[in-house]
């Protein structure tokens, strides 16, 4: 059943790229069915974002919705829409990630203005820090450019923050930077950024925390004056059945923010429920 308040803001069907699509493909070969590959076994391998597809389907007509969830234990994910949409004040955490890579390559650690500015931008969502940071990384050539450091290959950043343009399979690699291993940032880089997602203030703890415990997220949502509707979107980690995941969800077209925020719930959960119910038959 689609959340109380949703019903403004359902989804509409959108398909993924060849590019997301291969590297879907990949992860579930490797993660769902290790020993089909190695001609061990005749069991069909689970196509994943066809179950991510068939979860969101009670959504229906309405907002458009992208979702894209990855399980970082087993390596295995799934993607659901490849349309561009604006981040919002999701975006923040592209930012505070280019500023702490410019530190990095300076050799410094952010000065006290720099601490005071990520604090708030991350925790209170707060939009002045977030002008004052994209100045300090070099503006949208500069925020374009970490990006290309942080594997992300479908954002495009925007002078005016909050339209900058991105994906959900984009900003699932925006979180493996932040929270993998494998990535330019470096640990003490991505412990401070992990740490103010695990803090943002109460009122904001809404979105992909819906998906299961243990959350550390940034939410952005806006109205577009063009057409009165809202963006909301939710980025983040969460513990769900044992399982650490990786999940965005990007969403426009909703006539309220609560139906925005009901939606990306409901889509996040559907995204954790899909990774699993996979685990579980496997």
């Amino acid at each position: 059943m689609v959340p109380a308040g949703s019903a403004a803001g359902g989804v509409r069907p959108v398909g993924r790229s060849p590019d997301d699509a291969q590297a879907a493909a990949a992860a579930v070969s490797s993660a769902a069915s290790p020993s089909a590959a190695a001609g061990r076994s005749e069991e069909p391998q689970v196509d994943l974002d066809a179950e991510l597809a068939g979860a969101l389907a009670p959504l229906a007509d309405g907002a458009d919705v992208s979702v894209a969830v990855l399980d970082t234990g087993s390596g295995a994910g799934a993607v659901y829409g490849d349309g561009a949409y604006d981040t919002a004040s999701i975006v923040k955490v592209d930012i505070l990630a280019a500023l702490l890579l410019r530190a990095q390559d300076e050799g410094r650690k952010l000065n006290g203005a720099e601490l005071a500015y990520a604090e708030a931008m991350i925790r209170r969502s707060d939009n002045t820090s977030a002008t004052e940071l994209l100045k300090a990384v070099g503006g949208r050539e500069g925020l374009d450019a970490a990006n290309g450091r942080l594997g992300l290959t479908t954002t495009s950043a925007a002078h005016a923050w909050g339209l900058t343009q991105t994906t959900a399979a984009d900003q699932v690699r925006l979180l493996q930077a932040v929270f993998g291993a494998d990535s330019e940032l470096s640990a003490a880089s991505r412990t401070y950024l992990a740490g103010l997602m695990e803090q943002v203030e109460t009122d904001q703890g809404w979105g992909v925390s819906a998906a299961g415990t243990g959350w550390a997220l940034k939410n952005g949502w806006m109205p577009r004056t063009t057409t009165g509707l809202w963006d909301v979107n939710s980025i983040g980690r969460v513990v769900s059945g044992g399982r650490t995941l990786l999940v965005a969800v990007l969403s426009r077209g909703h006539t309220t923010k609560e139906a925005g925020v009901a939606v990306v719930e409901f889509a996040a959960e559907a995204a954790a429920g899909v990774m699993g119910a996979v685990a579980a038959s496997g």
